[in-house]
């Protein structure tokens, strides 16, 4: 027979236990541990959000800037985004399908007086966590006219005894018998070389061509730089002279004589000058300048009466309409300009008479010299003959006379070297080398060109630039 005990009896004096508070302690301990679980994936959760937030605020950031610099490509002079005030200009910013999913703030800061680089200030967040934003400063600037240790318009030569540290470009053709450390481009596949650039007779050759060099930074054609269009920043930087410079309108005589002593500017009015005889070959210019031949140069400062002297700290333009003489050591940024106008049919010149240098080799200092015509080396120069700047002349070119004993006589003709710590910019055809039999008659043993690497965002004041702009510094705020 079979049993079904269902309850059984509990002998005297003993008691029946409970499972009831021992279950809540267990489910209670559990619920704690749920929760915690559920906390902990709720916060892990949020983190993540936040941290995926943060990383989109940096892409969204950067969209703002990506923004400005395609506003800069169509309006390369508005630096208000198109409102005509003060920022910050906030913007919407969308995913792909067209949700809105945050915006970018972003400040804009113009370039300074005679600059060309612009700073871009994004700060970029998500709808979500509006608290949570991070901000990117990009600069972007034109690239200048300095950008090459030596450009011309014309064909050049560059003998064996020249080296050039830094770009070379030239509108035509290029022969390259020195030493080149930097990119030679030439805008011609080929072209006809004549005795500007040794040939005799008239030969046709390539873009660049010659014995020197390393040929694999050669390259041609590329694409040419327009020298027309420097002349309409001539206005522009009288105006600059006008407002925050010196302006110095013609003399009524030869000109001025500009002369840096360290942090300051000495300006005197060129009452009275002489000459020394000097040759250039034919075809170097417009009328008698263009006629060549040994002629009279007058480049000797005979009287002079003073003008004033200036803080260079308070002087980034000297505009001058008539011809300069400069010379001295510099510490500060400064740009000396020689021009006239109408701007077509006026020709100013500039002659260097001595050493111009920088007081600091850092970069801090800073000098473009810009002729409307010609630069020249005046024939009394220091032995060892060294100019820290910038040189460009926009319609001529960069030349020292030949002083040989047919022309001048031979005092100082023949100097032991130039150094040029910057750049050389020429619409014609620059040299200071005339060579008789292989030998040198007239001017300077050793020329080393060395490319100041800070001239190409950073330029002397107001100095022309050209192109789009580029991208040069990026860093998280």
């Amino acid at each position: 027979m079979i049993n079904f005990q269902l309850f059984k009896k509990v002998p005297e004096g003993e008691e029946i236990g409970s499972v009831t508070p021992a279950l809540l302690v267990i489910a209670g301990a559990f619920m704690v541990v749920i929760y915690g679980i559920i906390l902990a994936l709720s916060l892990q959760l949020n983190f993540s959000n936040r941290d995926i937030a943060l990383d989109q605020s940096l892409y969204i950031a950067e969209a703002g800037v990506n923004y400005y610099r395609w506003h800069l490509a169509h309006e390369p002079e508005d630096f208000q985004d198109g409102t005509g005030g003060p920022g910050p200009y906030v913007h919407t910013y969308t995913d792909p399908q067209g949700a809105e999913v945050g915006e970018f703030s972003l400040e804009i800061v113009p370039p300074e007086d005679g600059s060309s680089i612009v700073t871009i200030r994004s700060t970029g967040r998500t709808n979500d966590f509006p608290g949570i934003s991070r901000t990117v400063e990009v600069q972007y600037g034109r690239p200048s006219f300095a950008n090459y240790s030596f450009l011309s318009n014309a064909s050049t030569w560059y003998g064996t005894n020249i080296t050039v540290n830094g770009n070379i470009h030239s509108n035509n053709g290029i022969r390259m018998d020195g030493t080149n450390t930097g990119q030679v481009t030439s805008a011609k596949e080929t072209y006809m070389c004549g005795t500007e650039t040794g040939c005799f007779p008239p030969t046709e050759q390539p873009g660049v061509w010659g014995s020197g060099g390393d040929q694999s930074l050669w390259q041609f054609p590329v694409t040419p730089i327009d020298f027309g269009a420097t002349s309409f920043d001539f206005a522009q930087m009288r105006t600059g002279a006008q407002n925050s410079g010196v302006y110095l309108p013609e003399s009524g005589d030869s000109g001025y004589h500009v002369t840096f002593t360290a942090e300051t500017v000495t300006i005197a009015k060129v009452t009275a000058t002489g000459f020394i005889n000097g040759y250039l070959p034919p075809g170097q210019g417009l009328g008698q300048q263009g006629q060549g031949g040994c002629r009279r140069r007058f480049q000797l400062i005979e009287n002079e009466t003073p003008v004033g002297t200036f803080n260079l700290s308070d002087t980034p333009i000297i505009f001058a309409e008539d011809n300069l003489w400069v010379e001295g050591n510099i510490d500060g940024r400064i740009t000396v300009v020689a021009a006239g106008f109408p701007v077509t049919s006026s020709k100013k010149n500039i002659w260097i008479r001595g050493n111009i240098t920088y007081a600091d080799q850092d970069g801090s200092d800073i000098l473009g010299l810009i002729a409307q015509n010609d630069i020249y080396f005046a024939r009394d120069l220091p032995d060892d003959f060294r100019i820290d700047a910038a040189l460009m002349a926009q319609g001529g070119q960069i030349v020292r006379h030949g002083y040989w004993s047919g022309c001048g006589g031979p005092t100082n003709s023949i100097r032991n070297s130039l150094t040029i710590n910057g750049s050389l910019i020429s619409f014609n055809k620059s040299f200071w080398n005339y060579t008789s039999g292989g030998e040198i008659i007239s001017g300077f043993i050793a020329r080393t060109i060395n490319y100041d690497g800070g001239l190409l965002f950073s330029p002397p004041p107001f100095f022309p630039t050209a192109g789009e702009f580029e991208f040069i510094t990026w860093r998280e705020k």
